[in-house]
């Protein structure tokens, strides 16, 4: 069994337990703390449906406000008391994950969208994936288990294209590119390098951990529906701008040894308050 993970025995020195392990369930825990960063503007109706599927064991929540004009700050702070709030200095979802990333304390990162589109629940099976071996656990809508409730067929078939290209492009066996629900280990961030500011920014995660040569491993995930408030996703926008994206990093070499990638069939520029 991997040193991150241990089965709760009964009986066992309960302040060893506590002070190394967190309870995942009556029968497991883990060891590595695991950091949750959620970017959010205007999101204050949809935190309640966000946060109470995260799990209890939970190292640390990050809300990343990209200068909410609603009760988005105060709600999430009501929800999750001593959760730590990035103010988001630029504009873009890919420059708040970036600021929320530097304001991790966990080993473990994840990724969660503010509109209750994701399950919280899920973590558990992406942090399975990490302390088994991978360094990048990717969610994935269409592997085998998964699903979306909020996919146009115009986006569906442009994710389906573009993830076409990246695969043949970069070597990959993606089944799902543009999903923001992934899971990865704090030093992929020394290895990834982000420099993107937009929706493009898990397009360019996902090509850059393959570049790297890191371990990748698909989880099956459900996508919901946005419950509250509208997209500031544009189909046809975003998607030339996760073109650009694909072709600039073509361009680009490798920065290391790739292998190839694992998946599992079925399976600061902030201010901190």
């Amino acid at each position: 069994m991997s040193s991150f993970l241990r089965p709760v025995i009964e009986g066992q020195d309960q302040r060893t337990s506590a002070s190394h392990y967190r309870p995942v369930s009556s029968h497991l825990a883990i060891a590595p703390p695991v950091s949750v960063v959620i970017p959010a503007m205007n999101e204050a109706e949809n935190l309640p449906y966000v946060f109470k599927t995260l799990p209890a064991w939970i190292h640390e929540v990050i809300l990343v406000d990209g200068n909410s004009t609603d009760d988005t700050v105060r709600v999430a702070r009501d929800l999750w008391p001593g959760i730590k709030v990035v103010k988001q200095r630029g504009r873009g979802k890919g420059d708040a994950l970036i600021s929320g990333f530097a304001a991790c304390t966990g080993e473990i990162i994840v990724m969660v969208d503010a509109d209750g589109s994701a399950d919280g629940h899920e973590i558990v099976s992406y942090v399975s994936a990490l302390v088994s071996g991978a360094d990048f656990a990717k969610g994935s809508r269409f592997a085998n288990g998964g699903g979306t409730d909020d996919m146009t067929p115009v986006r569906k078939l442009g994710n389906r294209v573009l993830c076409a290209v990246v695969n043949a492009k970069f070597g990959a066996r993606y089944t799902d590119l543009c999903y923001g629900y992934n899971a990865f280990w704090r030093h992929c961030l020394d290895k990834i390098d982000l420099d993107c500011t937009g929706f493009e920014v898990e397009t360019l995660m996902n090509i850059r951990v393959v570049k790297a040569g890191l371990r990748v491993q698909e989880i099956p995930s459900h996508e919901y529906v946005r419950i509250h408030g509208m997209s500031n996703l544009s189909a046809v926008r975003d998607g030339l701008r996760v073109l650009r994206v694909i072709l600039k990093e073509q361009g680009k070499r490798r920065t290391g040894r790739r292998r190839p990638p694992v998946f599992a069939p079925g399976a600061g520029r902030g201010e901190v308050s």
